[in-house]
């Protein structure tokens, strides 16, 4: 991939692709850190004088406009954040757009409004692309967080600009990430956790090739345990998954992979909040019980590899981490993460929640931006926002 270090930008007319995708409740930004990790690449476009504008999605809106999922927040935070006027576009492709690019001068920067409001962005139409591409002469792409999709935004329009390179962002996490799969310093250990076996299954089977031990808690954890014949109580399970989980673990112990899985749990009555947290010391969790965090002594066992280990790569929460009774495991492993000596890497949306809520992520080796795309990436080693800039 070119750099936008090696790019001409100077005049230039320059369609910037962010992951500008924040949590927005009643009109107001929850989190801007999405916003905030693209500041380089604009800011550095912004002073080679670029004609600038961005462009993401936010949210899941059904192909047509919608005021909730308008990007016109950002807009008003981006403009706070840069200290200088940024113009919202009310669409993102059509007359409109091409007239605010013409009129605009060199360190301007423009927002476009929310892609998704067009069926041809999903879809990566043609036609879709062609228009959104039409007025410029530049594509950079800085968002990670949306590689894994095959959109229009984020591969049809690269073949229609004359010239096109990845951002600081985008590169920051390829290189960050590339780490665990050339040479990674060993032992290597990864820590899996979140609701779904099914949403790691892949990443699990392309770990199993590269790391020396794998822990795996969360809600799928119970999926494993069921497989080996554990009782698991009122567990969440995936029962149509237990042949994936069972050909996982004999995965492991073919290529001598250590597979650890919970001792003991932190369990209650009922997924609620207000249920009353037990601790049970044993693997087998009570008939009438479901577990909801990893135990005492399962959370020290995943905090010692991880301590000594010299990389680790963390995926997904422990447990209900978002209930105070049930978040120990996920800050144990958080904690053992900012005690660890090797070069560590945080992916996903929960798992960066919980760094920031045990305030460590400044004592990380990487915290990537993109969940999905981060899994991906581990597990076929490219993407297609970053084959398209190849």
């Amino acid at each position: 991939m070119r750099s936008i270090k090696d790019l001409q930008l100077d005049g230039r007319a320059v369609l910037m692709r962010l992951d500008l995708n924040v949590p927005i409740k009643e009109g107001k930004i929850k989190s801007d850190a999405r916003i905030r990790a693209a500041l380089p690449t604009v800011q550095h476009a912004l002073r080679a004088g670029a004609r600038l504008a961005l462009c993401s999605h936010l949210g899941r809106p059904k192909d047509k406009p919608d005021p909730a999922f308008s990007l016109e927040p950002v807009a008003a935070r981006l403009q706070e954040l840069l200290d200088q006027e940024v113009v919202f576009s009310h669409d993102c492709i059509g007359d409109g757009v091409r007239k605010l690019v013409q009129e605009q001068k060199p360190g301007g920067v423009i927002l476009l409004e929310n892609v998704r409001f067009h069926k041809g962005e999903k879809k990566n139409e043609a036609a879709f692309a062609k228009e959104l591409a039409a007025p410029f002469e530049v594509f950079i792409n800085d968002a990670f967080g949306s590689c894994h999709r095959p959109d229009a935004s984020i591969v049809g329009v690269v073949p229609l600009v004359k010239d096109k390179g990845a951002g600081f962002l985008l590169e920051k996490e390829v290189a960050a990430l590339s780490k665990l799969l050339e040479n990674p310093g060993k032992p290597f250990i990864a820590v899996i956790g979140g609701a779904k076996v099914e949403d790691k299954v892949g990443v699990l089977s392309s770990l199993l090739g590269r790391v020396d031990a794998l822990c795996i808690g969360g809600a799928m954890a119970y999926t494993f345990l069921k497989a080996r014949g554990d009782e698991i109580g009122t567990s969440k399970v995936e029962n149509d998954k237990l042949h994936v989980a069972t050909e996982i673990m004999d995965r492991a112990k073919a290529r001598k992979v250590e597979l650890l899985l919970p001792e003991d749990h932190v369990v209650g009555a009922a997924f609620e909040e207000t249920t009353k947290p037990e601790t049970v010391a044993a693997v087998a969790v009570p008939k009438d019980k479901m577990g909801l965090d990893i135990g005492p002594k399962t959370r020290e066992k995943f905090a010692a590899r991880v301590r000594g280990a010299k990389t680790v790569f963390w995926n997904g929460p422990m447990g209900v981490f978002e209930w105070e009774a049930f978040a120990g495991g996920t800050m144990a492993v958080a904690k053992a993460m900012a005690e660890c000596q090797g070069f560590t890497v945080v992916g996903g949306g929960d798992s960066v929640a919980a760094i920031e809520k045990a305030k460590i992520v400044d004592r990380l080796g990487h915290v990537s931006t993109g969940g999905g795309a981060s899994l991906e990436l581990l597990e076929k080693g490219t993407l297609p926002g970053i084959d398209a800039l190849k």
